[in-house]
């Protein structure tokens, strides 16, 4: 028979994003209703290796729901990529007398806690990343929020763009997935949208494709242009450059960068931190574990860990398809 899981730690790891905090508000607060300790292991799995743990309890959790970032604080950890680092981490969870562990964070989060479980650690994980980009589920927590933010940030510059009757290419972050460019991009009204779901590596066709468009809009009155561009594909500022050169209008280039990452978490992003904080918990009070926590067709479940992370998932065809017809 499974052990009962009696006491558990959450960690958060990677980028930070809008929502971690209230993802372990739910965790703890979950946790004290099924009569679960919880130990907040701080700074990610650096935290993890060198023991760096804390408890908590609900008074530590409240009042944080609508903080942007982690009070857990986080960290990347190259030792954690080993052997000897995960050995390290999952002796500590034993020592402190842990039963499982949930992991706040995504892909590269999660094939860490998929370490853990190849050396016996129970685990669970909660997808939190403004990318978008973990396989298994619809929506990460974050993702909202970083979009609404850079969707703000870009109506500011179409303000100045269209006083100045210039163009504009705001780069905004993603890492490899285009997800926040296609949602500001659709949102913002932009005249191109630049992902690299959608690039096949050829820049100079894609600076004559864009340069055309802006000379297009220009015979035809528009006076400013939007472009935004997805970390993905960069070189944002070398782009810029090259359209000025090639089209006459000033160009000017803008790198949303961190921005994106803070601020206090959209409605959305609470609400999902709270059900998947305690989907996680209740999974693991029912004796269900190594999963990622996931939302699939508005629904709360869980996929078994290696299941999740190799699932693959794109931009959806139809959004795209939308997104030019709404610039062009």
């Amino acid at each position: 028979m499974e052990q009962q899981i009696k006491r558990i730690a959450v960690l958060t790891s990677g980028g930070d994003a809008p929502g971690m905090n209230a993802a372990i508000r739910a965790v703890v607060r979950t946790a004290a209703k099924s009569k679960m300790e919880v130990i907040g292991v701080q700074k990610g799995f650096h935290g993890l290796i060198e023991g760096d743990f804390i408890s908590l309890n609900k008074n530590d959790v409240s009042d944080i729901i609508q903080r942007g970032g982690t009070f857990l604080y986080t960290a990347r950890c190259d030792e954690f990529r080993t052997l000897e680092g995960q050995k390290a981490g999952a002796a500590q969870l034993k020592s402190a007398g842990i039963d499982a562990l949930i992991v706040i964070g995504g892909d590269g989060s999660f094939e860490g806690a998929r370490r853990l479980k190849e050396l016996g650690i129970r685990v669970i994980g909660i997808p939190v990343t403004i990318d978008n980009d973990v396989a298994c589920t619809d929506y990460s927590i974050g993702f909202d929020t970083a979009v609404n933010t850079a969707m703000d940030a870009i109506d500011k510059i179409r303000d100045t763009s269209s006083s100045h009757e210039r163009v504009s290419i705001v780069e905004v972050m993603g890492r490899g997935a285009g997800y926040i460019a296609l949602w500001c991009g659709i949102a913002n009204g932009a005249e191109d949208i630049l992902i690299p779901e959608m690039f096949d590596g050829n820049m100079p066709a894609l600076i004559d494709r864009i340069s055309s468009h802006v000379i297009e809009t220009r015979a035809k009155g528009k006076t400013h242009h939007i472009i935004i561009n997805a970390e993905g594909i960069g070189h944002t500022y070398e782009i810029a450059k090259a359209i000025q050169d090639k089209t006459g209008v000033g160009t000017r280039a803008t790198i949303l960068g961190y921005l994106q990452r803070g601020g206090s978490p959209s409605a959305k992003d609470r609400m999902l931190a709270s059900l998947m904080g305690a989907f996680a918990v209740e999974e693991l009070a029912e004796g269900r574990v190594d999963e990622i926590i996931a939302v699939h067709e508005d629904k709360i479940v869980g996929y078994p860990i290696t299941e999740a992370l190799n699932m693959f998932k794109d931009v959806e065809p139809f959004m795209y398809r939308v997104s030019g017809l709404m610039v062009r």
